[in-house]
C-alpha cells in the first residue's frame, strides 16, 4: 500500500524533518503501532541516508530537529525523538528534549525503538577475563561442564562457535556442543578469535 499522494498533500511536498522540497520518499517509522498514513512520513534522499547511516551523520543538517520536534504530526515528533537521542553527544541536543513535549502516547512510541537507552543499561555478557561477549562469537570453555540432561561433559578447551547471548540474564550465553543446544555461565568461558 502506497501512501505517497497523502503523504506529500500532508507535508506540501517538503521533507517533514529537514523543510527540503527535495522530498521524495515514504518512510514507514520502524516499531510504529500499525501500517496506517500516520505511522509514515515524507522525507528528502539527505534525512534517509543519513538515518542509515547515524556514524557520518552531518550535525548541522539535524538542526532541523529543532523545529520538527514540535511537528503537529505525532510520526514526524516520534522521528525527531529518535533522532536527538542518536546525536546526544551534540552539546545543543540535551537542551532541545529538556524542553521537548510528546504526550503520553507519542512518548511510548518513540520509546519503543530503545534510541533513549542509556549505553550504561545495558546487559552486558562478560566473560571470565572481562571481555565483552557479542552474539557470534565464539568461546572456549576454561572448566569442564557437567551438561544436565545429556549424557556427556564438555571439557575444558571446547571451543564453542557462534554463541547466542541469553537477553535478560548477563551471566548466561547459549551455544552448541556435541550437536546440543547448551546454556553456559559466562564465568565459565573465554572469548576466542578462532
Amino acid at each position: 500500500m502506497s501512501f505517497e499522494r497523502e503523504l506529500q498533500k500532508r507535508s506540501n511536498n517538503i521533507c517533514e524533518l529537514c523543510g527540503s522540497d527535495d522530498a521524495s520518499i515514504d518512510f514507514p517509522v520502524p516499531f510504529s503501532p500499525g501500517n496506517k498514513l500516520e505511522h509514515h512520513i515524507w522525507i528528502c534522499p539527505a534525512c534517509n541516508t543519513q538515518m542509515e547511516n547515524i556514524e557520518t551523520a552531518d550535525a548541522n543538517h539535524w538542526r532541523c530537529l529543532n523545529d520538527s520536534i514540535w511537528s503537529e504530526v505525532p510520526a514526524v515528533k516520534v522521528v525527531s525523538w529518535r533522532m536527538l537521542h542518536k546525536l546526544k553527544q551534540l552539546d545543543w541536543v540535551q537542551d532541545l528534549l529538556d524542553i521537548a513535549y510528546l504526550d503520553d502516547e507519542t512518548l511510548e512510541w518513540a520509546k519503543a525503538s530503545g534510541d533513549d537507552a542509556n549505553p550504561d543499561d545495558l546487559v552486558k555478557h562478560i566473560d571470565c577475563f572481562g571481555a565483552v561477549l557479542q552474539n557470534g562469537d565464539n568461546v572456549v570453555l576454561t572448566k569442564t561442564l557437567n551438561v544436565k540432561g545429556a549424557t556427556f561433559n564438555a571439557p575444558v578447551g571446547t571451543i564453542v562457535r557462534k554463541i547466542h547471548l541469553v537477553a535478560d540474564n548477563a551471566e548466561q550465553i547459549e551455544g552448541r556442543v556435541n550437536g546440543s543446544m547448551i546454556v553456559i555461565l559466562t564465568k565459565y568461558v573465554k572469548k576466542s578469535s578462532n
